[in-house]
């Protein structure tokens, strides 16, 4: 068994053993012991789990112990049996509240704990002796609150030194994306100069055309060298524990009826030819957001083959409906977006034939095809390479097409 496997077991141990007494007393007992129980149970679990949050767990812990304080009107003895339990139960859970939680909830759920493990707790054993007194009640507080305070210090502690910890890690983060951003300046700046150089150059005189290649093809070197300099930096100065954050939209949103005009561009500047696969009526059904995606999947999937596979000699780009029922990434009717090129003979891309250290790009994209329903998948297809994005279509979209 593993560690945390061993952890639930001796947990899920404890939790059942603390109702166990409660076989032998009288039914109202039961009360105490199911109240107990429930604090030790979320004082041991390590929280959220599945989609219960320590703020809920504690909120319906503290709740109950009210509750059970303000109702049980059994004997003293089931009271004060269960009272050291659910009180260590009550102080751990505290002790977490205040330090994980953000700080308004640490600060209303922790004085809500706070008071319950303080005062009524308390006073549910010292209310209902056969001879209450106010000094055994202000005692019995008293001694509360000291393990109370102490469990607060504790945990105020602990948490200025996450937040200590977290401040530090930030800073070392910002002085590194600051340094990375100066190295991408100086790599950029480097290659932009020998392009600028080049083409200066090229002006003093008269190029046979061999030259010209020559110079084209030095061109083309330095300006994939900047890009890949460009991939690798923005990759080091990506977090992969934060989303990216929503750049605004673009003053033109374009969609599946630029896709032609996009193709054209790439077949017309480049020695790649590119073919577009779709039916002439299809961009009456997609919805805007799903025409942008596609638009937007086949520009960077385009943009990796004249990085990656400038030696590929076709370039075939597809758009079509596809019924996907049987499908995870999508329930019904789909659009279904791909560009598949062949790889060519010899490969003088950027970084040959292997594709798997680019940018950010395909992540991105990824990303947005998520949110929308549907998938993206990037890999090898015979020779060259595939970019496919399955895209759910809405149900208003479907309908307006029907019409």
């Amino acid at each position: 068994m593993t560690r945390s496997r061993v952890r639930a077991f001796l947990c899920a141990v404890v939790v059942v053993m603390v109702p166990a007494p409660a076989v032998l007393a009288p039914p109202h007992a039961l009360v105490v012991a199911l109240s107990a129980t429930l604090a030790v149970a979320v004082a041991l679990t390590r929280l959220p789990y599945r989609r219960i949050g320590l703020a809920t767990a504690a909120t319906v812990v503290v709740l109950v112990s009210f509750a059970v304080t303000f109702v049980y009107q059994g004997r003293h003895q089931f009271a004060g049996l269960w009272l050291p339990v659910e009180m260590g139960a009550l102080l751990l859970l505290f002790g977490r509240v205040v330090r994980r939680l953000p700080g308004r909830q640490a600060a209303v759920i922790g004085t809500a704990l706070g008071v319950a493990t303080a005062v009524a707790l308390p006073l549910r054993l010292t209310l209902r002796m056969p001879r209450p007194t106010a000094d055994a009640s202000v005692i019995a507080c008293l001694l509360s609150f000291i393990a109370v305070a102490a469990v607060a210090a504790v945990a105020l502690y602990l948490r200025s030194l996450d937040d200590r910890r977290v401040r530090a890690v930030a800073d070392a983060r910002r002085a590194q994306r600051l340094e990375t951003a100066r190295d991408l300046h100086d790599f950029v700046a480097h290659e932009v100069t020998g392009i600028v150089l080049e083409a200066q150059a090229a002006q003093l005189g008269e190029l046979d055309p061999h030259e010209a290649r020559e110079l084209a093809a030095r061109v083309e070197e330095a300006g994939l060298r900047a890009l890949a300099s460009m991939d690798h930096m923005v990759s080091a100065l990506r977090d992969p524990d934060e989303r990216a954050a929503e750049e605004p939209p673009p003053t033109r949103v374009y969609g599946l009826a630029d896709l032609p005009d996009l193709v054209g561009r790439f077949s017309a500047t480049g020695r790649i030819p590119a073919r577009l696969d779709m039916p002439g009526d299809l961009a009456l059904p997609a919805a805007p957001e799903i025409g942008s995606t596609a638009y937007a999947v086949v520009l960077e999937a385009l943009t990796n083959v004249r990085r990656h596979a400038s030696s590929a000699t076709r370039v075939v780009v597809a758009v079509a409906p596809v019924d996907n029922s049987a499908d995870d990434a999508a329930d019904g009717p789909a659009l279904r977006v791909s560009v598949t090129d062949d790889g060519g003979t010899c490969p003088t891309g950027l970084a040959g034939d292997d594709r798997h250290g680019g940018g950010t790009g395909l992540i991105g994209l990824a990303e947005r095809v998520k949110a929308l329903g549907g998938a993206l998948h990037a890999d090898r297809q015979a020779a060259g390479w595939q970019v496919a994005a399955v895209l759910p279509v809405p149900r208003s979209a479907r309908s307006r097409a029907g019409r």
